[in-house]
């Protein structure tokens, strides 16, 4: 999906999507991939949560939560 339309369906402006994806990819949640002139994101879904109380549990967990 382009980021443009995240923005859209999420409902903030396209320039907070570039900066949570950004934080996303500092923080190595994503990785980056450039597909010829389009950049490709991969979930790393065996990366632990942030928060010591939620550190147990990784994001491919939180995505199997929410995706019900």
């Amino acid at each position: 999906m382009v980021l443009r339309h995240v923005a859209t369906e999420v409902g903030i402006t396209e320039r907070a999507v570039q900066r949570i994806i950004a934080d996303l990819e500092e923080e190595g949640f994503l990785v980056k991939e450039k597909i010829g002139r389009q950049n490709t994101y991969r979930i790393i879904l065996d990366r632990s949560l942030r928060h010591p109380i939620e550190s147990h549990r990784n994001i491919g967990d939180l995505l199997k939560l929410v995706s019900k």
